[in-house]
């Protein structure tokens, strides 16, 4: 964390409520390109929770998000967000459901997820990847000597191993809830570090090369539980300008699936 101002208080989350749709940012929300800005992963995360609160007000049994996509529409700024959620598709079975965050009245992010009916398929899973080396043992890595930001300053990472450029495995935790005063489900905490990715194996300075993602999709296999998000990312650039962050995705147990990002890759004015 950044250290503190004497006499000033800075909150323990994300966000703070306003009211039924309504989301203030808090500076740990920051982003990692302009200090004015959002990081995308915690937003990515307050959508699963609003997501969660609009399920909750109905019977929603046997279904679990097997899909959530995340289209970045317009600039993040770092002022209240309201978040709308509709179902799309509705069903028994199979269920879509669509996510709007507006800003100042203007979309800026489109989320849609999937939900799945659950069936015990125990006696057939398999085709996992390996598990990772447990955090416990690991050494936090300083993230804040590569990227600034609010958000960068609240995480615990621990790689497994030393970070490369494209390629970096690592465990991502914070301390922070993500809404003031409320509890959010392992899936939402799990997504709000997701986008994380993204900048863990940072193939060149992002003081000289601009790649941020427009969007993040998220396939899981299984339900992660809370508490660590484990990443295995590589990171490609192409040669026009577009690049790709893929990501295995892990928790305490194993494998829980996987995560893509598109790039749009191009040097900062004046490098």
């Amino acid at each position: 964390m950044r250290p503190l101002t004497s006499g000033t208080h800075r909150p323990d989350s994300y966000y703070v409520r306003t009211d039924e749709h309504r989301y203030k940012p808090t500076p740990h929300a920051e982003g990692a390109w302009e200090s004015d800005e959002q990081h995308f992963s915690p937003l990515g995360g307050l959508i699963a929770h609003a997501i969660d609160h609009h399920l909750a007000g109905r019977p929603r049994p046997g279904l679990t998000p097997a899909r959530i996509s995340y289209d970045i529409l317009g600039r993040l700024a770092l002022d209240e967000c309201e978040i709308r959620v509709e179902t799309v598709r509705p069903g028994r079975t199979i269920e879509l459901l669509e996510a709007v965050v507006l800003i100042a009245g203007r979309p800026v992010v489109r989320a849609r997820a999937w939900l799945l009916a659950t069936v015990d398929t125990r006696a057939v899973s398999g085709g996992f990847e390996g598990t990772l080396a447990p955090p416990d043992a690991l050494a936090t890595w300083p993230m804040t000597s590569v990227w600034p930001g609010g958000y960068i300053a609240s995480l615990d990472v621990r790689p497994v191993a030393p970070p490369q450029p494209g390629r970096t495995t690592a465990w991502v935790s914070t301390c922070l809830d993500l809404v003031a005063g409320e509890s959010s489900s392992p899936l939402a905490s799990y997504l709000a570090l997701v986008d994380t990715a993204n900048g863990i194996a940072a193939r060149q300075p992002p003081t000289e090369w601009m790649f941020p993602n427009i969007d993040l999709t998220v396939h899981l296999h299984r339900q992660p539980e809370g508490g660590w998000t484990g990443l295995d990312t590589t990171v490609t650039f192409g040669p026009a300008g577009q690049g790709l962050t893929s990501t295995v995705l892990h928790d305490i147990r194993g494998p829980v699936g996987h995560a893509q990002q598109i790039l749009t890759v191009r040097p900062l004015p004046g490098t």
